[in-house]
């Protein structure tokens, strides 16, 4: 039996992450932090886990020697910190949702499992992807590994207002995002960082990607497309490679017709598909931002570390309505 401790339990990733870690054969946890919600139960905050647990939020990290697997679930940049205050036992393995470590310094891996399944399986410490990370490297790496990313890609994604945590702010609360849609950190969006650097590892002559990230007027979800010029007089070749790539993924999917966002909500699949116009390549993929996205591939790596089938408590299904 893994044991679990959580550390950032009081957001929707943890809620969700939680909520796969109940239901999971080989999962223990044995306890939750959240200095914001210290002494309440964890059914006060989730309620979606009435009558699945009845464990209590602690104001700090449990004993990290008596448990084998950390997620961390802080906000970015929160992970170092956490380190500083508390020495890294030797035998204590970490996933960690937060963006500090995913150009894999202090040692982590970058938890891409379509991408370094091998290296995940072999590391203490994961680093696990973003969200837009995920849906735009997922739609990219069998281009990269053809060489067709050389020119100018040009990769459009709405998120659901999930994406951006659970306290309102002015852009994300509901009056404001339901009925709407807008633009926000064009070009510049911190996830193109480890996009870039995993593409290039694939294709050191990438060309430039940019990026167009719009908030959705939903709940949960991320729909992605991506252009690309190809000099090919057809897509077959391309399509039959995306198949071949991911032939072997539990999780990542091409469909041979046209896909739509509620295929993969409440889901850990992403779904992946092909246009072809006039040397031009549409390239859409979709996931569910918090569980493909976040703690859907965090669950994913876990069993990966730990030996386990890398669908273990990952058999979810999406709702027909």
């Amino acid at each position: 039996m893994i044991r679990v401790g959580i550390y950032g339990g009081a957001g929707y990733t943890a809620g969700e992450l939680i909520r796969l870690l109940v239901n999971h054969p080989a999962c223990r946890i044995e306890w939750v932090a959240s200095q914001s919600q210290s002494g309440r139960h964890l059914t006060e905050v989730h309620e979606g886990l009435v009558g699945d647990t009845d464990l209590v939020f602690s104001a700090d990290a449990g004993d990290l020697t008596a448990i084998d697997l950390l997620f961390l679930c802080q906000g970015h940049g929160q992970s170092a910190e956490f380190w500083e205050r508390h020495p890294l036992p030797d035998t204590l393995r970490v996933i960690d949702l937060a963006q500090d470590f995913r150009d894999e310094s202090w040692g982590y891996v970058y938890g891409l499992p379509e991408w370094q399944a091998p290296r995940i399986r072999e590391a203490r410490l994961v680093a696990n992807p973003g969200c837009f990370a995920t849906a735009i490297q997922l739609a990219l790496l069998p281009a990269a590994r053809m060489g067709l990313l050389r020119g100018d890609v040009t990769v459009n994604a709405l998120t659901g207002s999930t994406g951006a945590g659970q306290r309102p702010t002015a852009t994300t609360h509901f009056s404001w995002r339901t009925g709407n849609l807008s633009i926000y950190k064009p070009f510049t969006h911190q996830h193109l960082l480890e996009i870039r650097r995993t593409l290039s590892s694939v294709q050191p002559d990438l060309g430039e990607i940019d990026f167009i990230p719009y908030r959705g007027d939903f709940a949960r979800g991320i729909f992605c497309t991506a252009l690309v010029r190809t000099e090919l007089a057809e897509a077959s070749e391309v399509i039959e490679a995306y198949k071949r790539y991911y032939q072997e993924a539990p999780f990542t999917h091409y469909a041979d017709q046209p896909i739509d966002l509620k295929q993969v909500v409440n889901t850990n699949k992403c779904l992946l598909h092909i246009d072809f116009h006039h040397g031009r390549l549409l390239i859409t993929s979709c996931i569910d931002n918090l569980l493909k996205g976040a703690v859907g591939q965090a669950v994913e790596n876990m069993n990966l570390m730990f030996g386990l089938d890398e669908r273990t408590g990952l058999h979810l299904k999406a709702s027909a309505f």
